[in-house]
């Protein structure tokens, strides 16, 4: 990724400057923003070559630290915190005991960060792709206020939780995934090799073939002719969707569809709020203000609409409404949500409700996920079935027709 030479202010207006790498200036005023700095500018600098080994470990994915390699940083952080380990000699003694390469380079560059001067949250902000902004901004707040072996532990929590979301809507998935995988892979060999083979049969008949048997034909030779436009055209669709969804309009339209689907769109739904409510219950728990929280809430949400919504809140909040009122006016909640924030916030025990509230969505995402497969099932058959007859009307009925004029 390409390097960005960045100055600013601070909160208490002091000049700040700093180099970091990131993907694009966008996402570099983002992160200076998280971590309360506010942006002056932003320029692109050339960075130094990397190795062959380096190239190789970007391209093929093993240079990428992953959930579970953060989530052991932070409990192990969390450990050393609290046993009086200062937070240099920590970093030192992980980088020494890591057999993760990437996560190994990541620790000394924060060593050497911290020896120039920097504090931890500025020095993990140089490092967008492994700490998104929550992280970051809970590591600053922790700072502030001396409760960073709290910090950790919580962020421990956020990360667990987040990976136990995402696998349990990947293994509800799972089964559905191989099911149409299974009927692409069948209807691509029946279009390639046994249609093909029942038509110079169906040939050499000359009769009138019915009408499901002409469209398989037509379907089959199609498949023959034009694989080749096919493919292409495929392609260029997916590079199409690829550019469309790069865009903010294009990622809004997207996730707003994906939660109008018939049966993962309640669990999509369900998991986003059940994170941003955690995720929010989490940052107010930490002392951070209201405002604030809602923006690291909706960073979380893994859905522009949903993000867009909690966005909303924060506004509806920031022009004096109360966060029950701008809760209302998002529509994305329940009543008894509803009235869970209206208790929290009426005996000034918001995080706890949200805590609550996330809790609620996620037994209601665990209960969707068990049921989604029985749900599944009956249209996957649905489908299997009308495959199985047309392929039998198609192919067996100018079969049996033959038979009975053989007979005759």
């Amino acid at each position: 990724m390409p390097l960005y030479a960045w100055t600013g202010r601070n909160a208490d207006a002091s000049a700040a400057a700093g180099v970091v790498e990131s993907r694009s200036r966008t996402q570099v005023a983002q992160m200076l923003i998280g971590m309360g700095i506010v942006p002056i500018t932003v320029q692109a600098q050339a960075g130094a070559a990397e190795d062959a080994g380096a190239t190789f470990a970007r391209w093929t994915g093993r240079g990428r630290i992953d959930t579970p390699e953060l989530l052991m940083f932070s409990r192990q952080m969390n450990t050393l915190l609290k046993a009086g380990v200062p937070i240099l000699r920590a970093l030192q003694g992980l980088q020494e005991s890591s057999s993760h390469e990437s996560m190994r380079r990541l620790l000394a560059d924060l060593r050497a960060s911290l020896d120039s001067g920097l504090e931890l949250s500025q020095a993990m902000g140089k490092h967008p792709g492994t700490f998104d902004r929550f992280y970051i901004s809970m590591v600053r707040v922790g700072e502030g206020t001396g409760q960073l072996t709290e910090t950790f532990d919580a962020l421990y929590a956020h990360l667990d939780f987040q990976r136990f979301m995402r696998e349990q809507v990947k293994a509800a998935l799972r089964y559905p995934k191989f099911v149409l995988m299974a009927m692409a892979v069948a209807l691509a060999v029946i279009n390639l090799y046994v249609i093909p083979a029942f038509a110079k049969v169906f040939a050499g008949m000359k009769a009138e073939l019915p009408l499901m048997t002409r469209i398989l034909l037509g379907t089959s030779q199609f498949a023959l002719q034009a694989w080749p436009a096919a493919l292409g055209g495929g392609f260029v669709a997916w590079l199409a969707t690829r550019a469309a969804l790069a865009r903010p309009r294009g990622q809004l339209l997207w996730d707003r569809w994906k939660l109008h689907l018939p049966i993962a769109g309640k669990v999509l739904r369900k998991s986003s709020l059940a994170r941003s409510c955690r995720s929010l219950a989490m940052v107010l728990r930490s002392g951070v203000p209201v405002l604030e929280g809602l923006t690291l809430a909706a960073a979380v949400c893994e859905n522009a609409h949903i993000e867009q919504a909690v966005l909303g809140m924060r506004q509806a909040v920031e022009r004096g409404e109360t966060v029950l009122a701008a809760a209302r006016k998002a529509g994305i909640f329940t009543p008894i949500v509803l009235q869970m924030i209206m208790v929290g916030e009426e005996s000034g025990t918001l995080d706890a409700m949200l805590e609550e509230v996330g809790l609620l969505y996620q037994r209601e995402v665990e209960y969707e996920l068990k049921t989604m497969s029985q749900q599944i099932e009956p249209i996957l058959i649905f489908f299997l079935g009308a495959l199985v007859l047309v392929l039998a009307l198609g192919v067996f009925m100018p079969m049996w027709d033959l038979g009975k004029a053989a007979i005759k």
